[in-house]
């Protein structure tokens, strides 16, 4: 079961920034800045962890994931928006 997670990152070198760009970009839907929307396996959470902590200066950077529940559940529903209307990812066939 795939579930749907907020994370959102500050990272204070610009390389680490960059690189961590780079990895979330394959993982889920950039957002804003620093705020992506990815939908997940518990593998593929384990995964993007991993990578994230072998990119990451544990004592500067900071990375927050917040569950927001099973994609095909409450998740669809979980982002709101003030402006501009949020408009959920279209679903289809992944490529790896």
């Amino acid at each position: 079961m795939r579930q749907a997670y907020v994370v959102t990152y500050d990272i204070c070198n610009p390389k680490r920034l960059r690189k961590v760009y780079k990895l979330m970009c394959g993982y889920g839907e950039h957002l804003q800045l620093s705020v992506f929307r990815c939908e997940l396996t518990k593998r593929e959470l384990v995964e993007l962890r991993g990578e994230l902590a072998r990119i990451i200066h544990h004592g500067e950077d900071q990375v927050l994931f917040v569950d927001i529940g099973p994609v095909d559940g409450r998740a669809e529903l979980s982002i709101t928006a003030l402006g501009l209307p949020y408009v959920a990812p279209a679903r289809g066939a992944v490529v790896v």
